[in-house]
């Protein structure tokens, strides 16, 4: 990557200047303090700097200590450090684009973030601003803002509100307990130990001083997502695969392998995807491989897919299905119906998250829903962030069938009306 020439600024500008880009970075997600911000300016006196690259990269050894890091402090540094009309290319990346408009060039993994950080904080103040300056800070409605975020339809939500509402996805778990395994370990347990008990009487003569016992081992469940991706489901989708994210990178979390899958006409695997720390990298490259975002839905043909492709794969060990769609399916019902009894007989629990649910009054009228509604064992809504806690509570508790029951019984009302008009 080339730069233009960058003079160098005198020595109170650059290091005001270098405490903003710091902060900026910080507001995008690099955990950056003090420290880093001394060695920084520090190392630009003492380096020196001719051209804009010189800087650029005596920056980045001092800000970025992960490779996952890089893209967002380009961003942030291209975005910063004098491109040209850069705060009226930030604000369009702030501003909801209309659907079926193409920008002069997609957006970059991490732009996004750069440009939010940049535009949070404050620009860099004299010491004689600083003397005028009075700090008032306002904290009374800082709990019951956070509250209505998490109440909040995500596709109701502004720019700003959806930064707030990732920012507290990223700090949300989904802890599970292990599994009890068929193999067993020794030590303390319930189990008798013939053959050590045996070894340890031969060792005394054939007497048999100790009865020695075995326990039950323990072994963490898989958790395998599949999300619909389609046009219908395209903000609810986006938060989804973010949440996942966290959960994926989150450590001692409870969980063994997870796997995430999207599908709208076709099954796209984008588990190593999320693996990659940056969420919108992985993000980015997740919506690049699957060539049907914000298409048509084919719940059916997707769902037998997988199950002749992948459910041996990532199905063992007593794997949790996640299910994200809103069950709006053109297709073959029968197709779906048999898919879905096929994922439930092979998964230990499948949880489906549907957005409908948000209204008051849904009711399973559609075909896909009805086939699908059976082979669950959990229903829920999945519009909003208070709806994504609620899986702790699901998966917890695998016989809680939560709004499933009610639906089953709405499904028999609905039947008999139908069957009353026939009659």
């Amino acid at each position: 990557m080339k730069y233009p020439d960058l003079p160098l600024p005198d020595d109170p500008s650059l290091a005001r200047n270098i405490t903003h880009f710091a902060r900026a970075l910080r507001r995008a997600g690099l955990p950056i303090g003090p420290g880093r911000v001394l060695d920084a300016v520090r190392a630009i006196r003492a380096a020196g700097f001719t051209k804009r690259a010189d800087f650029f990269y005596t920056l980045q050894a001092c800000f970025v200590s992960r490779p996952d890091q890089r893209d967002v402090f380009a961003q942030t540094f291209r975005l910063y450090w004098r491109d040209p009309q850069y705060l009226e290319h930030m604000m369009s990346l702030l501003i909801p684009q209309v659907q079926g408009l193409n920008e002069d060039r997609p957006p970059e993994p991490a732009e996004k973030r750069a440009a939010q950080g940049i535009l949070d904080v404050p620009p860099p103040i004299t010491p004689q601003e600083a003397e005028e300056t009075e700090i008032d800070i306002d904290a009374s409605h800082t709990m019951s803002t956070q509250t209505q975020i998490k109440t909040l339809d995500f596709e109701q939500m502004s720019a700003d509100e959806m930064a707030r509402a990732r920012r507290i996805l990223s700090t949300l778990r989904l802890p599970v307990k292990p599994l009890p395994s068929r193999r067993t370990r020794g030590g303390a347990g319930a189990l008798p130990d013939w053959r050590q008990t045996l070894r340890a009487a031969n060792r005394q003569g054939g007497e048999v001083i100790k009865f020695m016992t075995r326990a039950k081992r323990t072994q963490p469940p898989n958790l395998v997502v599949l999300c619909d991706i389609s046009g219908s489901m395209s903000a609810y989708s986006r938060a989804v695969l973010h949440f996942t994210h966290t959960v994926s990178n989150q450590r001692g979390a409870g969980w063994g392998h997870i796997h995430a899958f999207t599908f709208g006409t076709h099954l796209t695997n984008i588990t190593r995807h999320l693996r990659t720390r940056d969420v919108d990298a992985a993000l980015t490259a997740a919506g690049t491989q699957a060539q049907d975002w914000e298409g048509g839905t084919r719940i059916g043909a997707c769902l037998d897919r997988f199950n002749r492709d992948w459910s041996r794969r990532v199905l063992g060990q007593g794997a949790v299905v996640l299910l994200i769609t809103d069950g709006l399916d053109r297709d073959d019902a029968g197709l779906l119906s048999s898919a879905m009894q096929r994922l439930s007989r092979t998964a230990r629990q499948v949880i489906w998250l549907n957005p409908l649910m948000r209204w008051a009054e849904f009711a399973p009228k559609a075909r896909g829903i009805q086939a699908m509604l059976p082979h669950v064992d959990s229903f829920r809504a999945g519009h909003n962030i208070a709806s994504l806690e609620g899986l702790a509570a699901a998966m917890a508790d695998p016989t809680d069938a939560g709004d499933k029951a009610r639906m089953m019984a709405m499904m028999r009302e609905q039947s008999d009306v139908m069957g009353g008009k026939a009659a």
